[in-house]
């Protein structure tokens, strides 16, 4: 379930990177890697629990699908969370540069 929903906020994140053309003015590459990376890590992890487990892979308790589920959604709001410092470190739209100055007469 962590690699499906990780697998899904990768392709939103490449459909929207890829409709943007190639400016990235929001840094939305910044997303695709975290999101591809994570996919990547949760693929390699559900390839060796294959190889562990065989066929009860195929069959997990629903425990264990809502606890994937959460971790899931955990990553991607991690990942947004990332992706939203490193945009207000960027600062593309210069907002925060352009804050008035208090000036003390």
């Amino acid at each position: 379930m962590t690699l499906l929903i990780t697998v899904f906020a990768a392709v939103v994140a490449t459909v929207f990177w890829y409709r943007g053309g190639a400016k990235d003015e929001m840094k939305i590459s910044t997303l695709c890697y975290l999101y591809w990376g994570a996919s990547l890590m949760w693929f390699i992890d559900a390839v060796f629990e294959y190889a562990e487990v065989k066929a009860e892979y195929f069959t997990p308790a629903a425990a264990d699908m809502l606890n994937d589920s959460f971790l899931g959604f955990s990553v991607v709001a991690l990942g947004l969370v990332i992706w939203l410092g490193v945009l207000l470190w960027k600062d593309p739209k210069g907002k925060w540069r352009r804050l008035p100055q208090t000036t003390n007469h």
